[in-house]
């Protein structure tokens, strides 16, 4: 028994000795008291807190304005795409509208010399019969009354011009076109603002009041009582943009580095100003010009073939009184008539000269809007607000088909006449 509390306590003593070498108590870490200044107080905490919340806050604030900024953006461009779907259907619509005004010119002119002529023959037949009787009756009531039909058709045909009509639809589709092309750029370069999407609405509203496409109401005066340029682009496209002003010198001072940087210099301003004066002395007074002659021969030859016509008419009616012993004589005045009223028909609605008058009216409208964008953007002082001048400048060349050397030299001859005191039409063929 004594052996065996004896074995137990040993094993217990050896257990327990075992214990007692697993447990390691770790040694405590010496303090600096010297360190104890760089612990954080409440106060740095406060203030370490205040500027984290400060930057979050202006981080915050950056996001909230990117976001209106994107926002902003993303508007304008669903915007831009609403008026390109309207412009892209405008240019559909003036295509079809062109086609269908094309057809009804050449439709109305054949039938028109068809029922002329026609007329005119009956007549001539009816100067052959020296008998009277029914055939002699119905060939003179035919005549008679196709002179008439014919009469109120090309009243009809001389009063909408159907030549002038297509040209019109054939500029508005070229007009919406550019203007397409314009908006899309617009699109691609990817930063429109609000100004773009009214600047397009204006031009949309523009070319809608400059080409109509309804007849009855709202058609253009086809024979006007003066010559005017045609105009199809908003009223403060090229208005001056900006009032100020400032001492010559001063001005001169201030915008000698700007003109270096936004591609202006006096050169390039002096250039444009001469390219002004011939566009105003030679270009559009020679449209016009032109346009005026157009007018009045279109005014003459529409007066003029339903005149013939009524003649004709008149005298076909006046040979029903008449017997067969004087068919001749009294054919002489419808055949004469008739035969002059196909010949002036188709010289006006075949030589188009509604569509002559036209193009004037668009040439000289052309040259307007280039004098305008080239006055509105040289009246702008400030020259960062202006567009690049060099580009400026390829963009004036190429509307008037020369090269940026080709447009220099004329601006240098045009510079050399004036100064001379010759006449710019004397020495058209040096500036053109």
């Amino acid at each position: 028994m004594m052996a065996s509390i004896q074995s137990s306590a040993l094993i217990f003593c050896s257990s327990k000795r075992s214990v007692n070498a697993a447990i390691h108590v770790p040694k405590l870490p010496r303090i600096d008291f010297s360190s104890a200044s760089k612990i954080p107080t409440a106060t740095n905490l406060v203030t370490n807190t205040t500027r984290v919340l400060e930057k979050f806050d202006v981080l915050n604030t950056h996001s909230h304005d990117d976001a209106q900024h994107y926002s902003s953006k993303s508007k304008s461009i669903v915007e831009l795409y609403a008026i390109l779907e309207a412009v892209a259907d405008r240019v559909e619509t003036h295509n079809n509208i062109c086609e269908q005004r094309n057809n009804w010119n050449t439709l109305l002119l054949n039938s028109i010399n068809m029922i002329t002529l026609t007329a005119t023959t009956m007549t001539g037949v009816a100067a052959t019969i020296d008998t009277d009787g029914a055939p002699l009756l119905a060939l003179k009531l035919s005549s008679a009354l196709l002179f008439s039909a014919a009469t109120g058709m090309l009243l009809i045909m001389n009063k909408i011009q159907p030549s002038q009509l297509t040209e019109e639809q054939r500029n508005a589709t070229r007009l919406f076109k550019q203007l397409q092309t314009q908006i899309q750029t617009t699109i691609a370069l990817g930063n429109p603002t609000e100004e773009d999407v009214k600047g397009a609405m204006e031009k949309v509203l523009a070319l809608d009041k400059a080409y109509p496409l309804p007849l009855l109401g709202a058609m253009l005066e086809k024979f006007p009582a003066k010559f005017e340029p045609a105009v199809w682009w908003p009223s403060t496209q090229f208005k001056k943009k900006s009032n100020y002003k400032e001492n010559k010198a001063e001005s001169k001072k201030k915008n000698e580095e700007k003109k270096k940087k936004n591609g202006w210099s006096e050169e390039v301003e002096k250039e444009m100003r001469e390219v002004v004066e011939v566009v105003k002395r030679k270009d559009i007074e020679d449209y016009e010009r032109l346009g005026n002659i157009a007018l009045k021969m279109n005014k003459c030859m529409a007066i003029a073939g339903p005149l013939m016509t009524g003649i004709a008419a008149a005298a076909s009616t006046a040979s029903l009184f008449v017997g067969s012993n004087n068919n001749i004589n009294g054919s002489l005045v419808p055949l004469m008539a008739g035969s002059l009223a196909a010949a002036i028909n188709t010289f006006e609605h075949g030589g188009q000269v509604g569509m002559v008058f036209e193009m004037y009216r668009n040439s000289a409208g052309f040259f307007n809007m280039l004098e305008s964008s080239i006055e509105s953007t040289l009246e702008e002082k400030d020259l960062e607000r202006r567009e690049n001048g060099e580009l400026f400048e390829m963009k004036m060349a190429l509307q008037l088909g020369r090269s940026v050397s080709q447009l220099r030299e004329l601006a240098s001859k045009s510079e050399a006449c004036r100064m001379e005191g010759i006449d710019i039409h004397e020495f058209a063929s040096k500036l053109f």
